[in-house]
């Protein structure tokens, strides 16, 4: 059964090759569970996202988030709309755009820039974004988990 819905996809795949965005699709099927849902990718390199946070939230977690990838921060600014980010790794500028949506949703643009014009990171991108979503996750449940305690302590 699974060799069967294997070979199904492969001969799909061949049939629609000239097609990148059903080939987009296809690839990334099965990728659409947990954080990575929602990931939007462009074919120049640009990786969207939206999250139900308030881009103060958005930005404090981008940043831990950044930290802990060991790629320092050279540029932070407030916009009109939000923030952008700037961060270096391993020639590689990493620019970042948060932008307000609603007071409790914001749209994360990442470009990973390999150094010439024309060529961009993809795959890089899309962690950074994914690692921030593990970074809300996790910020989130260590909330929920110290909230308790507070009010027994309280008590």
């Amino acid at each position: 059964m699974r060799i069967d819905k294997g070979l199904c996809v492969c001969a799909l795949a061949l049939a629609l090759e000239g097609c990148a965005a059903a080939g987009v699709t296809l690839a990334t099927a099965g990728a659409g569970v947990g954080m990575g849902a929602g990931v939007e990718h462009t074919l120049n390199g640009i990786v969207y996202k939206t999250f139900s946070v308030s881009v103060n939230e958005l930005r404090f977690a981008t940043l831990k988030t950044l930290d802990q990838m060991d790629m320092p921060v050279t540029a932070d600014e407030k916009t009109d709309t939000g923030w952008t980010l700037t961060a270096s790794a391993s020639e590689r500028t990493i620019d970042i755009e948060l932008e307000r949506v609603t007071e409790r949703m914001t749209r994360m643009r990442v470009v990973a820039n390999e150094g010439k014009i024309f060529f961009k990171d993809a795959s890089t991108a899309t962690e950074i974004i994914m690692q921030t979503a593990q970074t809300l996750q996790d910020d989130r449940a260590a909330r929920t988990t110290t909230e308790p305690q507070r009010r027994r302590s309280a008590s």
